[in-house]
């Protein structure tokens, strides 16, 4: 699933191509708004947040969509339509199409579309926590609402979008062997979750501005993270080999992999 950063990426690349301009097309291919036309609105901006992204036009109305596991937005010039080429075949579905005389925005796969008031953006965000690339990101707000629930494992507290947004599982993975925090570790048992939150920000933040997760401070292509795509390769720190498990309710598991040599239980 396209983590905070990538998130980020994409909202910076629609206001590039929609922000100011008027729509020429609107097609939207989910059935609950198959007739709605935003035919004629300008566009306002695209906002991200957490992995969530809001269009919002003139008329008082936002654009609500969500990539999902593996949702995308191509933009190109408008035109060449969502067919073909780098917008659909192969298998793509196309979920939603916002294009103005210039560029078209063709999202693809897309795990969430919605079309709703912007006075009720609450009501499809509003259940997040402090978004780590926000503007009005809050550490102390994100570290309070993990230690709510002190036994809760700190791998799982972290992908509750509820407690910070934006947190996936590459960053999850990454955040907790730079601290040597075991995943399966009880918030309440961890001294510094401060620490934590300070160094999954500052992650995010050193990539939101270029594709791909570097955390190791090497751009080579084998040698970007420290344990997240390593299972069972050797540790670059203690040489113990990267184990890969699943962490989270039956049915909500998700991957997590760390170091058992430099994150002990």
């Amino acid at each position: 699933m396209p983590e905070g950063d990538a998130v980020y990426r994409t909202a910076a690349r629609l206001r590039e191509a929609l922000d100011g301009r008027v729509l020429t097309r609107s097609d939207f291919r989910v059935p609950r708004h198959a007739t709605a036309d935003l035919t004629g609105r300008t566009v306002l901006t695209t906002v991200s947040r957490g992995k969530h992204l809001l269009t919002r036009v003139e008329g008082g109305l936002t654009v609500h969509t969500h990539l999902r596991m593996d949702g995308r937005w191509r933009v190109g010039p408008a035109g060449r339509g969502p067919r073909g080429g780098p917008y659909g075949g192969g298998g793509d579905t196309v979920r939603l199409v916002l294009a103005n005389a210039e560029w078209e925005a063709v999202g693809i796969r897309l795990g969430m579309v919605d079309l709703l008031r912007t006075d009720d953006e609450s009501r499809v965000v509003g259940h997040l926590g402090p978004d780590l690339l926000g503007a009005d990101w809050d550490p102390d707000e994100a570290v309070r609402r993990l230690r709510e629930d002190p036994a809760r494992t700190i791998g799982e507290a972290l992908l509750d979008q509820r407690n910070l947004a934006g947190i996936g599982t590459i960053y999850r993975a990454e955040t907790l062997f730079l601290r040597g925090v075991w995943p399966w570790r009880a918030v309440g048992d961890i001294a510094d979750v401060e620490g934590i939150v300070t160094l999954a920000h500052r992650l995010l933040d050193a990539n939101k501005a270029h594709a791909g997760t570097v955390t190791t401070g090497d751009r080579r292509p084998a040698a970007q993270t420290w344990v997240y795509g390593r299972a069972g390769r050797p540790c670059r720190r203690c040489g113990m080999r990267i184990r890969r498990g699943e962490m989270g309710a039956q049915a909500q598991e998700r991957l997590i992999l760390w170091c058992p040599g430099c994150q002990p239980p």
